[in-house]
């Protein structure tokens, strides 16, 4: 059976995403792989090989199934005419950037292909096979099995050979930008991502954006300032940071929030995150105010613009090599399954991501770190650090890589550092407080890893729950526990009443005078809650793999360098798959300014680069 290359035009703009770090965690990695192999087998596994037509004209109506998704129960209406599917009604609350987005990629497939015989999508494996189980169970309801349906030939033409302007390799928020405003500029774009949909990391992203002197600081009286972000971001790194790339991110912080809302992203909300002065983290709401993780949104809103701008995406292919003419870049070439895939360009971007999902290139630049869960998308495997070694391009900090201190241990799911922004506190065994909770990550992460068990518990109340859709939606998927009063949340933790209820209490002074005088928390005043409304809800966290902030060396064009300190011609670089930038520490909420900066640094310059040698 053919799988499609690229999703036409059309198809794409039927893709609905409404803004996961995360609810991605949704779709977290872990579990995903546990049951990749298995959901494959959503139909039998002798399909194909004991393939009995059988004839159902005489069947129309409706009928309905059911499955359980990685997000609740996925519900399908299947319309039947004379035997065909002709429509499928879907309704789940799957994490939107990701299993929504497949949902809708599968839906088409289903019809147009009169099957239900598909391969999942790869970054939705869960969604993807609780969906294909709902439609079996309508069909089977109309008295249709699945195996012995007749399905449409599929005459689409495979497509190998592309040509671009420009070819962008990933899909997530660096590449999606990159591609937009190479579009918005006139130039032709082909993006070739690895996954079955679009996000990369940007999916997983929960917090917000940095973002220094913009419009929202203003109307809300926040003295933040550009020399302040530089130095913060400086700081949290421990020096290692490239100042040069850390002051374009800082100075174009603002100018990147204007584009952003200028293509649809609204950001209406602020919050303090680790390290930093002043509150700095744009954040984005829904329509009843409540707080919402800022990747699955960004992606949304980046995927439906870069469809409207006629970027094409190349989906389910790994690109493996990048062509070299002459000594410049002038394409990629990949493999979608056994199909080798060609994109013919005068410039190259390469947005594809870190390496955390790369357990043994993890520990291959830090042994200590073997046996740590990730928090990163499957697909994140460091495809670049071998394509990009082909070009002799140079890498740079390749051993710094980041612990996210609340990470739920059994899935690799994350827990949102604006949680602690917002009044959220972290107590340990014994049900006390411990450390600043709004310190920088890689000190959290120590200061956890030195308690008792090296875990922890975030603790927030119902006056938190009741502001914040991603709370809700922790608590949805199991990853917090309530307790209705004291006693129940020291039995959840497993420490004394007396202690846990001392904690609570005193942290209600400390938020009523906005000083911690055991830790020297600031920024209380942001606090949805002061954690006065019972019930609680607590999560036990340790830390994880989050962040690679080593990679490909580039110059403040985005040009990628060469072994020798000299630029690649043609050949671009923007995101996680970068060095430099965020030296020995990234700050919660400098990875989406990262991607969005020099996301679009990378496209001006390839746009000039193009023009100039033509």
């Amino acid at each position: 059976m053919k799988k499609y290359l690229s999703l036409p035009i059309l198809l794409a703009l039927s893709i609905s995403l409404v803004g996961c770090q995360n609810e991605n965690t949704d779709q977290n990695t872990n579990k995903d792989q546990a049951i990749e192999e298995k959901s494959n087998d959503t139909t039998s596994e002798d399909t194909k090989d004991q393939k009995e037509v059988a004839d159902y004209s005489d069947i129309s109506g409706d009928y309905q199934g059911q499955s359980e998704g990685f997000g609740g129960d996925i519900k399908v209406d299947v319309s039947i005419e004379n035997g065909k599917i002709k429509d499928i009604n879907i309704e789940e609350s799957e994490t939107k950037a990701v299993g929504s987005q497949a949902l809708k990629r599968l839906k088409e497939e289903t019809i147009s292909k009169n099957s239900t015989d598909l391969d999942t999508v790869s970054g939705a494996t869960i969604s993807s096979a609780s969906y294909l189980s709902a439609v079996n169970k309508a069909l089977e309801k109309a008295g249709i099995d699945a195996k012995n349906l007749e399905a449409n030939k599929d005459d689409e033409e495979v497509k190998t050979n592309y040509d671009a302007d420009v070819a962008v390799v990933g899909a997530g928020g660096a590449g999606l930008t990159s591609a937009i405003d190479l579009a918005q500029q006139g130039k032709k774009v082909v993006v070739v991502e690895k996954a079955g949909i679009t996000g990369g990391n940007t999916s997983y992203a929960s917090g917000g954006m940095n973002a220094a002197e913009t419009r929202l600081q203003a109307e809300k009286n926040i003295p933040d300032t550009v020399d302040l972000f530089i130095n913060d971001t400086m700081k949290g790194g421990k020096n290692l940071n490239n100042k040069e790339l850390v002051k374009i991110m800082a100075e174009e912080s603002s100018d990147a929030i204007d584009w952003l809302e200028e293509n649809g992203v609204e950001f209406t909300d602020l919050k303090f995150s680790g390290g930093q002065s002043e509150m700095r983290t744009h954040a984005p709401k829904d329509e009843n105010g409540k707080s919402i993780p800022v990747g699955s949104y960004l992606v949304d809103k980046l995927t439906q613009k870069a469809i409207e701008e006629g970027v094409e995406i190349v989906y389910d292919t790994q690109v493996d090599e990048i062509l070299m003419e002459d000594g410049k870049a002038v394409g990629v070439k990949g493999k979608n399954k056994d199909q080798d895939i060609t994109v013919n360009a005068d410039a190259v971007v390469v947005a594809s991501g870190g390496f955390g999902s790369n357990q043994e290139r993890i520990e291959e630049y830090r042994p200590d770190l073997k046996g740590y869960v990730s928090t990163n998308a499957k697909s994140i495997q460091g495809d670049a650090v071998d394509f990009l070694k082909d070009t002799d391009a140079n890498f740079i900090d390749m051993d710094q890589i980041q612990i996210h201190p609340t990470v739920v241990q059994k899935n690799g799911s994350l827990i949102s550092e604006g949680l602690r922004g917002e009044g959220a506190i972290l107590v340990n065994n014994k049900g006390e407080r411990f450390f600043n909770e709004l310190e920088t990550r890689d000190k959290v992460s120590e200061a956890i890893l030195n308690q008792e068990g090296k875990s922890a518990w975030l603790v927030v109340d119902q006056g938190m729950m009741d502001q914040s859709s991603t709370i809700q939606k922790y608590f949805e998927k199991g990853f917090l526990e309530k307790a209705d009063d004291f006693k129940a949340l020291a039995d959840l933790i497993g420490c004394d009443e007396s202690s846990i209820e001392k904690t609570i209490n005193d942290w209600i002074k400390i938020t009523a005078d906005n000083k911690d005088p055991d830790f020297g928390r600031e920024g209380m005043e942001t606090s949805k809650s002061d954690l006065s409304k019972a019930p609680y809800y607590a999560v036990q966290i340790a830390p994880g793999i989050h962040h690679t902030m080593g990679g490909v060396e580039v110059n403040t064009k985005s040009e990628v360098q060469d072994a020798n300190g000299s630029s690649i011609p043609g050949l671009y670089a923007a995101g996680e798959v970068t060095g430099g930038i965020h030296g020995g520490n990234r700050l919660g909420g400098n990875a989406v300014t990262d991607i969005v900066v020099f996301g679009r640094n990378a496209a001006k310059n390839a746009k000039s680069y193009i023009e100039e040698t033509k």
